[in-house]
């Protein structure tokens, strides 16, 4: 079972695909979101959740504060079930501060080749089979995308390679949870090519 951690929907279930797709751990989760709070890093920011299965990232982040988010998510079960997880989250909301939330049904690299939107921290959780080739052309779609020190966090197996960072993000860390690799990375001023 999957919840919101912690904030306005806190404790709120949220509905898992049944195949296709390999929810965060809560253990996991929980510790990315540590790690941001420390940052103070969520609050008012511009959320993007890519390959966002159930939508839990990019919806912890809403119930936390974030002011705009993203889930995409091509699977089309899944990215029904991110509306209607979307819409209980955004039920939850106050008011006053509720969050836009707005699901994309396309591929991650269709979305990033067609949006200008910018981002302050994005979430990247695609299938473990994914290739280091698709992830490294995701990643230098993205980097344009981001606002001066976003943060871009990749989950992967531990068994998957480093992936292939682009001109203009950076790596801060990485942090192993058993099977599961969490890759910190944040915005930096992209290099002219030589």
């Amino acid at each position: 079972m999957t919840r919101i951690v912690s904030g306005f929907a806190g404790s709120l279930t949220l509905r898992v695909p049944k195949n296709g797709t390999r929810p965060t751990s809560d253990r996991v989760r929980e510790a990315i979101f540590s790690a941001l709070d420390a940052r103070d890093a969520i609050t008012g920011l511009r959320v993007l959740d890519l390959y966002a299965g159930s939508g839990a990232l990019g919806l912890e982040a809403a119930s936390r504060g974030a002011r705009v988010v993203t889930l995409v998510e091509k699977n089309q079960q899944a990215a029904t079930l991110c509306r209607a997880n979307a819409s209980a989250v955004a039920k939850a909301a106050p008011r006053t501060s509720a969050p836009q939330i707005t699901v994309s049904g396309q591929s991650v690299q269709g979305f990033l080749d067609s949006t200008s939107a910018g981002f302050d921290l994005v979430f990247i959780d695609p299938p473990y089979e994914l290739s280091a080739e698709e992830l490294a052309e995701n990643l230098r779609a993205l980097a344009p995308l981001l606002h001066e020190e976003a943060i871009v966090m990749i989950e992967r197996s531990s068994r998957s390679p480093e992936p292939e960072w682009p001109s203009g993000l950076e790596l801060d860390r990485r942090k192993d949870y058993g099977d599961t690799t969490l890759w910190w990375a944040h915005a930096a001023e992209a290099q002219p090519d030589a």
